[in-house]
């Protein structure tokens, strides 16, 4: 049993009269008394679990915090002892122990989003496909419906996109789409994704060690 205090979650209750009440989704007060036994258990488990999920997620993210702090002291301690830089392309990094047993990663993703050009290339795309329409796949065309539909939330298909810039046409006004689909990409930020591993030998296969909580449980 973890002995990590949980953090303070409201009651849900007032009293009245000296009566304890229990406050409903609709602000009404109704006396405990009146309320079903399973309902009145159901609260205190909801609100119990709360406070373990909220003081964890702090905890992690006092942890996270933690973390970089220490690798930027580490990275600066480096760079002015070595004039050495930690890190490849983007800021990507992997930090190993010495017996090679443990290691910890950061990739950095940028966050991608599309600007007006897009539509241009979506235009330039069904022209081609309108020439092509005899001599083009059912296979491309599948990949370039898949490119220029958005989903249930709106979001463009951004791995279908990549994608068609990755084909060889020589099409001209298909390489015109595919520059104006370059053009489109605005990064409007960046997020660093910290991994921790383990293994038992340095022959052995890398474990993650497990903080997403959907997996914990499998651990």
């Amino acid at each position: 049993m973890s002995t990590y205090p949980p953090a303070p979650i409201p009651s849900g209750r007032v009293e009245i009269n000296g009566v304890e009440h229990m406050l409903g989704p609709d602000g009404a007060k109704l006396p405990v008394s009146i309320v079903k036994p399973q309902h009145v258990l159901e609260d205190d488990l909801v609100r119990q679990e709360i406070g373990h999920a909220v003081a964890l997620s702090r905890q992690i993210g006092r942890f996270i915090a933690h973390f970089h702090e220490n690798l930027g002291a580490f990275e600066a301690l480096i760079a002015e002892r070595y004039g050495a830089k930690i890190g490849g392309k983007k800021g990507n990094k992997t930090l190993m122990s010495y017996d090679g047993l443990y290691k910890v990663t950061v990739q950095v993703a940028d966050n991608v989003v599309f600007g007006p050009e897009l539509q241009v290339a979506k235009t330039l795309v069904d022209e081609c496909l309108t020439d092509w329409s005899a001599g083009a796949n059912d296979e491309l065309k599948a990949v370039i419906a898949r490119a220029f539909n958005t989903d249930k939330e709106g979001q463009i298909n951004r791995a279908a996109l990549y994608s068609l810039l990755r084909l060889e046409i020589s099409d001209t006004r298909w390489q015109q789409a595919m520059q104006a689909i370059r053009d489109a990409m605005r990064v409007v930020g960046s997020k660093n994704y910290v991994r921790f591993y383990q293994r038992t030998a340095a022959d052995a296969a890398w474990e993650p060690i497990t903080i997403d909580l959907a997996k914990a449980g499998s651990a």
